[in-house]
């Protein structure tokens, strides 16, 4: 670790985030140990099927006060402490919590939750806003006792139920109701990249460019399974750029590290931080 803190000393550092990093807000990651099973809503299933839209929407209506009620943990608000040395932080989440920790220069790299996107207008409206007509449309979804079906409600999910990105296990989704576009009346998605979804080209190559610009690549609890974040790796690897790996569990960029310890990211945050 000592070695590790020297070799970030004074460099200008990019830095890559997934999951892991936002577990001690309370948000489940996919893959650590101990994450609940999970299957994600693939990109084709919600664009090719109503019913599949209605079961999303249904689970993450029971499941937004996961990430809307999350606070950036020790390990977010010591990366921010190091903004002059990142060259930017390119996240894999979608939480927003480092943008409120205070890092500077953020990438979303698959979007945020708290965003809504038309898909056919393309028009963009607070998930907060939508979360208050969710709740006049299906006030049954309240839990029983709750009377309050103006939307400042945000049902809190049972941690036992509660799945990664906002979601959350539910039954009796079918005769959710799930709101059009205001504009144009089209269909409304989450401002996010699904599984199967494409990342945006001029995104990849303003992270590219973050990359371009450093000294080191450090990866920050990410199995980088997905090769929207896997791609960065390679990319300091062919350079020749040291890259840290940080992560529980064992990483798909593993035989590129010049560096992997198995730590959790609040903890190697704030060391790297008090190693200034």
């Amino acid at each position: 670790m000592e070695q590790t803190l020297d070799l970030l000393r004074g460099a200008r550092v990019a830095v890559l985030t997934g999951a892991g990093m936002s577990t001690d807000s309370g948000i489940p990651d996919y893959r650590g140990p101990g994450s609940p099973r999970s299957n994600p809503m693939l990109h084709a299933e919600f664009v090719g099927s109503a019913s599949n839209r209605r079961r999303y929407w249904a689970r993450s209506f029971r499941g937004w006060e996961l990430v809307a009620g999350a606070h950036p943990n020790a390990g977010h608000i010591a990366l921010a402490s190091l903004n002059d040395q990142v060259t930017g932080v390119i996240t894999q989440n979608v939480d927003g919590l480092h943008e409120a920790a205070g890092s500077r220069p953020v990438v979303a790299l698959h979007g945020r939750l708290a965003d809504v996107v038309c898909l056919t207008c393309g028009d963009i409206s607070s998930r907060y806003d939508l979360q208050k007509r969710l709740a006049v449309l299906n006030p049954d979804v309240l839990p029983s006792g709750h009377d309050d079906p103006t939307g400042a409600y945000a049902p809190r999910p049972d941690p036992a139920r509660a799945r990664p990105d906002g979601d959350m296990e539910i039954e009796g989704w079918e005769d959710f109701v799930v709101p059009d576009c205001l504009v144009c009346d089209g269909v409304l998605k989450p401002d996010v990249v699904f599984f199967g979804g494409t990342v945006a080209k001029d995104l990849v190559a303003h992270c590219r460019a973050m990359v371009d610009e450093a000294d080191i690549l450090v990866v920050l609890g990410s199995s980088l399974a997905v090769m929207s974040g896997l791609r960065f790796v390679r990319q300091a690897a062919k350079a020749g750029l040291p890259v840290v790996i940080v992560n529980r569990g064992g990483t798909r960029g593993d035989d590129l590290a010049t560096v992997r310890l198995e730590l959790g990211t609040t903890d190697f945050c704030r060391r790297w931080a008090a190693a200034r």
